[in-house]
């Protein structure tokens, strides 16, 4: 009878965010890498769909999943409209978990919820394919060097150390003097749910009245109320209500909010508290 190996500790898990999406060989090839440099990595997809260049939304998705991968997981974000440029690549230390990205303001949703346990510049070109493309750093950067992290390698290894992360400009919900939030849609999924900037956090610091008593009005549509759930209107019906994510979204029962309003990234929305019937 064969003999069955159990392993004394976890596979060390590779997390890939990139704007790569999944026609070309692009992704494929970067789990080529890092398989051929630990053998043993397990590499996840978290998603390869975001808009091309756009790093708000990979940081929207970032934040939105980090939490739930377990620890020393190793997340590659490419996401990078500045490749081949003298923008720098990091790699942080949060959450006990690393992160590798460029510095172009990915990272810093993460270091503002976990306070940042290193931040190193990724330099040292030991961990590097050779020769680097100047058009493809996922490959010949960021793979490799998730792969050797893998493998052990310390990440302060990697280059000299960085006192912090470059920003990202996130838009914030604004209160009006007579009451009213204005937010916006940041991220629209796959299901066409309109997921805006303003947090269950927010809401509940904004309003005191119950939620059935707010009205969410979006592209001269208005609903009456924050759900629970989508079912809890009628198949094709629009909803509000704050989703997995945190964030206060717009929904269509069984249907495409974005589609229904011909709604895009940046639509604003407006919540105001209604009198009591």
């Amino acid at each position: 009878m064969a003999r069955i190996t159990f392993h004394k500790s976890p596979l060390p898990i590779v997390v890939l965010l990139t704007d790569f999406g999944s026609k070309d060989h692009y992704v494929g090839v970067m789990k080529g890498v890092i398989c051929g440099i630990c053998p043993g990595a397990h590499v996840v997809d978290l998603s390869h769909n975001v808009m091309p260049q756009d790093v708000t939304e990979a940081a929207f998705v970032l934040r939105s999943a980090y939490r739930y991968f377990p620890s020393e997981s190793v997340f590659v974000c490419v996401v990078d409209p500045g490749v081949g440029s003298r923008r720098k690549i990091v790699c942080l230390r949060a959450n006990k978990q690393l992160f590798l990205a460029p510095d172009n303001g990915l990272l810093s949703v993460v270091a503002s919820d976990s306070p940042p346990e290193e931040i190193y510049a990724v330099e040292d070109e030991r961990f590097f394919l050779k020769p680097v493309s100047k058009t493809f750093h996922g490959r010949d950067i960021f793979a490799p060097v998730a792969g050797h992290l893998c493998k052990g390698v310390e990440a302060a290894q990697l280059g000299p150390p960085l006192p912090r992360l470059q920003p990202l400009r996130l838009p914030r919900p604004v209160r009006t003097p007579g009451g009213t939030l204005r937010g916006e849609v940041i991220h629209i999924d796959h299901f066409g749910n309109l997921i805006t900037n303003i947090s269950d956090g927010i809401l509940q610091t904004a309003f005191r009245c119950r939620r059935d008593r707010i009205e969410v009005s979006l592209k001269a549509h208005s609903i009456r109320g924050i759900s629970q759930s989508y079912s809890e209107v009628q198949k094709g019906n629009l909803v509000a209500l704050v989703g997995s994510s945190g964030y206060l979204e717009v929904a269509a029962n069984e249907g495409s909010a974005a589609e229904m309003l011909g709604c895009r990234k940046g639509d604003r929305i407006t919540l105001t508290a209604t009198a009591a019937s």
